[in-house]
């Protein structure tokens, strides 16, 4: 079992990428770590972080969710990213599990798979009017999961997103 761990290539939240790569390292499940280009990438609170892979680089067939990283960096970098968008409707549509926190649910609603879905996410006036025009049902939880989908408001969040990805992950769907 393998996940595609996505982040910005400058101010990805830190804890938001640590504590679930942490999560996954401790229930044995592998991970790749991909941005917008190879390298070093820094985080809000100054990690480092090496991104193995570019968005170009990625063959989705090789994964079984993937979860994308928020903060500022996600904002500036990952919203409109049309290959990053491509990856989560193909996650999406073949049943794999999708994840987003704080700001990264919205990469979700862009790319059309949260319509009448509900979803929880870091609430900003831009995050919100981007939530709502991808068609998501806001719900006012730290975690919210419907069906595949796994969203998360915040770093305060990144303990229960990582379990909830997690156990949906390794859940057996008879």
């Amino acid at each position: 079992m393998k996940i595609l761990i996505v982040i910005a290539p400058e101010k990805f939240r830190d804890e938001e990428f640590a504590i679930p790569a942490a999560a996954l390292q401790k229930a044995g499940i592998g991970y790749d770590v991909a941005s917008k280009r190879r390298g070093p990438c820094t985080g809000m609170l100054g990690m480092k972080v090496s991104a193995t892979l570019s968005f170009e680089e990625v063959d989705p067939k090789a994964y079984d969710g993937i979860l994308v990283v928020g903060g500022g960096g996600a904002q500036m970098h990952l919203w409109d990213d049309d290959l990053l968008a491509g990856m989560v409707k193909y996650f999406q549509t073949t049943a794999k599990v999708v994840g987003a926190i704080c700001l990264a649910p919205v990469v979700l609603a862009r790319a059309g798979i949260l319509k009448g879905k509900k979803a929880t996410f870091f609430n900003t006036p831009v995050s919100f009017r981007e939530m709502k025009a991808g068609g998501a049902i806001p719900v006012d939880r730290p975690v919210v999961t419907d069906s595949r989908i796994i969203t998360a408001n915040g770093p305060a969040a990144a303990e229960e997103f990582a379990a909830t990805f997690i156990k949906t992950l390794t859940a057996v769907e008879w």
